[in-house]
């Protein structure tokens, strides 16, 4: 392509290439996405099914599990089909929404982890209060809020770095399109962008995870402060799986859009997009059944019913 010629679509440098211990690791992320949606899928039905966890703590367990079940299917099933066909061009609309959905979810779950500290704030720290403090319509309005700043920042994004003429140079170095692997392809002038992107990213990111940090403080301090060893270890489980959720998604996410752009490697930004975007989905629905005694009654309560129905 000629200087001053717009690329209409990119090609998508992948994560692997096709030696065998590369193709192990293919599977390995293959079987972990497949085991994220099943997990999750499962999660949404077992909240669905039982009336026990009716509750604003499970809508918003099963509104984070349907943003890891559309997140994994965002960029899975296209970085799957760029290795195994080996056409690895994305279109320019592709690529755009790739940007937006990918911004939408990672945004919607930053904001609704702080919606779940806030939730077990209430529920430890003023248990008798709770249904007045938690009730159903702040946490549709918590819900709601969520997706809806995540997917304002999805669509600002993707339509400001849509917008730069992508000139020669059309070869991403990355396994699906992310603002930040694609604005140094961009033949003018992006700074102002990219310091706005990385304002939003500090409010995205730092925002919520502070909140969240405020909500567990003083909920430790309540547990601390209990009598009943019974009540202070429940609490204990339920948040210290709720802690593990943050620290693996804000972890991966602080590392790659607060790191400074010098210090920024392509193959160390892949890897961890691949723990955010796979193996955190993954983890999340076995964190919460195994940390959770009503999540793993429900389990085996559903597994009786389909036992029972196989043998009938």
């Amino acid at each position: 392509m000629k200087n001053g010629n717009t690329t209409s679509y990119f090609i998508l440098l992948g994560l692997f290439n096709h030696t065998e211990a590369q193709l192990f690791l293919f599977v390995m992320v293959l079987t972990t996405a497949f085991a994220s949606l099943v997990g999750n899928a499962l999660m949404i039905l077992l909240i669905h099914q039982d009336a026990r966890l009716h509750t604003p703590m499970y809508f918003l367990l099963s509104q984070l599990s349907l943003m890891d079940m559309m997140l994994v299917s965002t960029i899975v099933p296209k970085m799957a089909a760029d290795y195994l066909t080996g056409k690895k061009s994305i279109s320019l609309a592709g690529c755009g929404l790739q940007i937006f959905f990918f911004l939408t979810l990672g945004g919607g779950e930053c904001f609704l982890l702080a919606a779940m500290s806030y939730d077990r704030y209430v529920a430890v720290c003023h248990p008798l209060r709770y249904p007045v403090l938690m009730n159903w319509q702040l946490c549709l309005r918590m819900t709601v809020g969520s997706w809806f700043l995540g997917a304002a920042d999805g669509l600002m994004q993707a339509a400001t770095t849509l917008s730069f003429p992508f000139c020669d140079a059309h070869e991403i170095n990355h396994f699906f399109c992310e603002a930040p692997s694609l604005l140094p392809l961009a033949c003018a002038d992006t700074f102002v962008f990219e310091y706005v992107m990385y304002v939003c990213c500090v409010l995205m990111l730092l925002v919520p995870f502070s909140l969240i940090l405020i909500s567990y403080t003083l909920i430790l301090a309540a547990v601390l402060q209990m009598r009943s060893r019974e009540v202070c270890k429940k609490a204990f489980a339920t948040c210290s799986s709720h802690l593990s959720v943050v620290g693996l998604f804000y972890g991966a996410a602080i590392f790659t859009y607060m790191q400074p752009k010098f210090y920024r490697s392509a193959n160390h930004d892949k890897v961890v997009s691949v723990f955010y975007t796979i193996f955190t989905p993954a983890l999340n629905p076995l964190i919460y059944t195994l940390r959770n005694s009503e999540v793993k009654g429900a389990l085996r309560k559903y597994m009786g019913q389909c036992s029972a129905l196989s043998h009938d």
